[in-house]
């Protein structure tokens, strides 16, 4: 590093702090001090957060390239109550392959010592313990290998760069016929299909839910096309018949929908590149030429399969006739908003099924741990969920009903509806004719999906890797009601006015992207809506003067900001542009005496 080089504003790291202890270490806890000498990358997750998982997959390449220098550390910071159970964290970090330490974090401590304020947030750490940089949100990998690049090269010349073997030690694996299933169909034959998805590959059991009849994959993460034992998927999830001879598959980290022939075992893809759709990119279009984002479940409603888009909080279809993808409904922006599919709003649905009557499309919205459905005209309705902050298990009438991250819905042959409750370890029912939501089942773990078999109902316990056959009860069972609320402690601002200021540093080497107009987006709401008296709306500054209104005591910000930036050469006609972005629900409490001004970093250090 020559000495033009500007300074880093750099601020000392705090200590690592998490009372659930460390996984993926062998045992061994650390302390910054033990890591000293390495850059430390921390990324603050967790498990329900489908742009969390979109981080630990861009973060793979540059951990295999940098591990003799770089020690990433996933500080796991929970939203649901359920994510705060420690072996649930044990159970996320096999689940979704994650090969480096993990800090569990059950009370937020090393997340407020950060003043992380979003999921995925990812700070980085120098060889001398400090931060040097914050990244909000996901597309930040090329900006961080910069980064890791000139730290490498600045602290080997200071000769505070220590390299060696990292912390992480791989846990034994588990010898089961199934690892973290996520969905599972009912093939005209009687058997079961079940993608298995945390070894990268479908499995057909017989009619007891138990013998293996065939696998289909190599079993090893890919995206290749090929028979049954060469084609490869990378945590498939969802299945839909096409026909009584095919299988749509949600091949959801490769962003793309497969094709199983049924008789064959062979593989093709239907739609996607293996890219992950990004703001800007196409949203229609010949189907193998349209980036997707985690398709996480399939249905066929309507001659089209609607696709459960849970990456970018929409729903999606694929015509089989034309070979074209399209949007349905939804705007990218993450929260519950009903009405016309264009203006209505999700936050990672990740079930589908269609009613016994083929009238409703019904869907389970993870995020806002919502029951909605779809109508023929193609508008949104809520059945069960109020928003993205309310949650727990509690029967009764619909309005006040609460269900927590359900990823699964199964259509009933009486017009009602059972939701697998994930991390309620629970499947409910909600009844369209009298408005109320009944618990059929307790004591099963983390259920994904359920499957209608006759008068039993055949339930995917992904935390057990095994499918359990329940029958289904006349009675309702009954189970004291609990409420929650998301932990994150609020902030205390000021009533009046607040500036808010969204940081963004494009990485070096890069510029904002201006060729074709602003390359900043700012969109802000709130709720409840009556808490912003100015300010609210779209624009292309990403900072703005809100106006909060003093009647109001608490609610919830919610900002989503974009920024493009590109490679600063002019000498380059094809530069390399890439998107950073990311949504904040930030939970705020107005308060004589409290902040004027409320950053967000999206990318670098906040100077004020």
């Amino acid at each position: 590093m020559n000495d033009s080089t500007p300074r880093r504003v750099r601020v000392r790291a705090p200590e690592l702090i998490g009372k659930g202890g460390w996984l993926n270490t062998g045992g061994e806890r650390y302390t910054l001090a033990d890591l000293r000498g390495r850059i430390v990358i921390l990324d603050f997750w967790t498990f329900c957060c489908i742009n969390c998982l979109h981080v630990l997959d861009e973060l793979r390449e540059l951990e295999e390239k940098h591990r003799d220098t770089v020690v990433i550390i996933g500080v796991h910071s929970p939203k649901f109550v359920h994510e705060a159970e420690h072996q649930a964290v044990v159970d996320a970090v096999e689940r979704y392959g994650v090969e480096h330490p993990v800090l569990d974090d059950p009370e937020l401590a090393t997340w407020k010592q950060y003043a992380v304020r979003a999921w995925p947030t990812l700070a980085v750490i120098d060889p001398e313990g400090y931060v040097v940089a914050q990244h909000a949100g996901e597309g930040h990998a090329h900006a961080i290998a910069r980064l890791v690049e000139e730290l490498e090269e600045e602290h080997q010349a200071k000769g505070t760069l220590r390299r060696g073997d990292g912390p992480y030690v791989a846990p034994e694996p588990e010898p089961t016929t199934l690892r973290f299933p996520g969905k599972a169909l009912l093939l005209p034959s009687g058997t079961f299909l079940v993608s298995d998805t945390t070894r990268h590959r479908l499995v057909e059991l017989a009619a007891d839910g138990e013998t293996v009849v065939r696998r289909i994959g190599s079993g090893a993460r890919g995206f290749a096309d090929g028979p049954a034992d060469a084609a490869s998927f990378s945590e498939p999830q969802g299945l839909a018949l096409l026909d009584e001879g095919a299988v749509v598959v949600a091949d959801t980290v490769n962003h793309a929908l497969r094709r199983l022939d049924l008789a064959t075992g062979e593989v093709t893809t239907l739609a996607g590149t293996g890219k992950q759709w990004w703001q800007g990119s196409p949203t229609s279009g010949s189907a193998r030429e349209v980036d997707l984002s985690s398709p996480w479940d399939v249905a066929v409603f309507g001659g089209r399969v609607w696709i459960a888009m849970a990456g970018v909080h929409q729903l999606w279809t694929y015509d089989p006739q034309t070979a074209t993808v399209a949007v349905a409904a939804g705007t990218t922006n993450e929260g519950l908003v009903d009405g016309p599919g264009a203006e209505a709003w999700f936050a990672q649905p990740s079930g589908l099924a269609v009613s016994a009557d083929g009238e409703r499309l019904w869907l389970a919205d993870s995020e806002t741990s919502a029951l909605r459905w779809v109508d023929r005209d193609g508008a949104v309705h809520t059945a069960v969920g109020t928003g993205l902050f309310d949650f727990g298990h509690r029967d009764g009438a619909a309005e006040q009903a609460l269900l927590q991250h359900p990823l699964g819905v199964t259509a009933l042959p009486d017009g009602s509806v059972a939701v697998s409750d994930t991390y309620n370890h629970a499947l409910r029912r909600y009844d369209p004719a009298t408005g109320e939501v009944s618990t059929l089942a307790t004591d099963l773990r983390e259920p994904s999906d359920a499957v209608l078999v006759g008068e039993d109902i055949v339930v995917v316990e992904s935390a057990r890797h095994r499918l359990t056959r329940l029958r289904l009860p006349e009675e309702a069972v009954q189970v004291a009601s609990v409420a929650h609320r998301t932990q994150r402690a609020a902030t205390e601002v000021a009533p009046g006015r607040l500036r808010l200021d969204v940081i963004f540093q494009a990485p070096a080497g890069q510029k904002l992207d201006t060729r074709y107009g602003p390359s900043t987006r700012l969109l802000v709401s709130s709720t409840p809506p009556e808490l912003l008296l100015k300010g609210e709306g779209a624009d292309t500054d990403l900072t703005r003067e809100l106006e909060l209104n003093p009647a109001i005591s608490e609610g919830v910000l919610h900002v989503s900001a974009m920024a493009a930036s590109c490679d600063d050469d002019p000498a380059n006609e094809y530069p390399a542009c890439h998107v950073h972005q990311q949504d904040w629900g930030v939970p705020i409490r107005l308060t004589d005496g409290g902040a004027g001004r409320l950053p967000l970093v999206l990318a670098g250090m906040d100077a004020e």
